[in-house]
């Protein structure tokens, strides 16, 4: 049967995750779907971990590329491949609940909405949670989404027969919050799903001051060279995306499961 959700995974050298990740998958509540699986030319065991799942389960495909493509290269290629009406994302080592695609998709298509995401929390390099999630606006339009980027490209599903297949910009880093920016100009508006669907997996040292350097470079180049913004406004835009960043981190409730 043809899948209903195509899940798009990148992968590099990603043996100490990957079998985490695609096991969050196959466990969904959800099993109409396929896993596209591309590989930016590993050198470690990671594809042939993927093998042997695909070995057990036809609904995961894997794609090697020909060269490095880096991320926005293996996702082009996973979209390219994907054959569900709905397309979600999910990288390497990061993992999703097991009622994800089930919850999501039953809003997106109970209340006709193209462009969906989810709050997420915060995992270290053991999957144990470290008590923080991102939590994210309940609507998000174009303008409301260059004033920051809070989704995370490991909660959102598109409507492919709405959006179409984008090819996401070939920018080195954001360029999925590039993507999302190319959707809004088309959909107009997404909604969030009101649980915690998936967990963003943190590595030390993530936070550190070279990368929030290089973090504040992407941001420009993403606002002046895809959205086509001058100097001036390329940059202002950069600076409230940084503090929308920290802002919507926060300490996750106890109680909430």
């Amino acid at each position: 049967m043809k899948p209903i959700v195509s899940i798009i995974t990148p992968i590099y050298n990603s043996e100490k995750t990957i079998e985490e990740t695609i096991n969050s998958v196959l466990n969904q509540t959800f099993k109409e779907f396929e896993l596209i699986i591309v590989d930016d030319l590993s050198t470690d065991k990671t594809v042939s971990i993927i093998k042997k799942y695909q070995e057990l389960d036809n609904r995961i495909k894997l794609f090697v590329l020909s060269k490095k493509g880096g991320a926005t290269g293996a996702r082009n290629r996973a979209i390219k491949e994907a054959k569900g009406r709905y397309v979600a994302f999910l990288d390497a080592d990061d993992l999703w609940k097991k009622d994800k695609l089930e919850k999501q998709i039953k809003f997106m298509q109970d209340n006709q909405i193209a462009f969906s995401y989810t709050d997420y929390d915060y995992i270290d390099e053991y999957s144990n949670n470290l008590n923080r999630y991102r939590k994210c606006p309940q609507k998000v339009t174009y303008f409301r989404m260059l004033l920051g980027d809070s989704i995370g490209c490991l909660t959102v599903i598109y409507d492919s027969k709405i959006v179409g297949k984008i090819k996401i910009p070939n920018i080195t880093k954001r360029n999925d919050y590039a993507l999302w920016c190319l959707i809004l100009k088309k959909v107009k508006v997404g909604y969030k799903y009101k649980e915690i669907l998936a967990s963003y997996r943190k590595s030390n040292g993530s936070l550190s001051s070279g990368k929030k350097a290089h973090l504040l470079k992407y941001h420009y180049q993403l606002h002046q060279e895809i959205n086509g913004f001058n100097l001036v406004i390329a940059t202002f835009f950069t600076i409230l995306n940084i503090v929308n960043y920290f802002f919507n981190i926060k300490f996750r409730d106890r109680s909430l499961k």
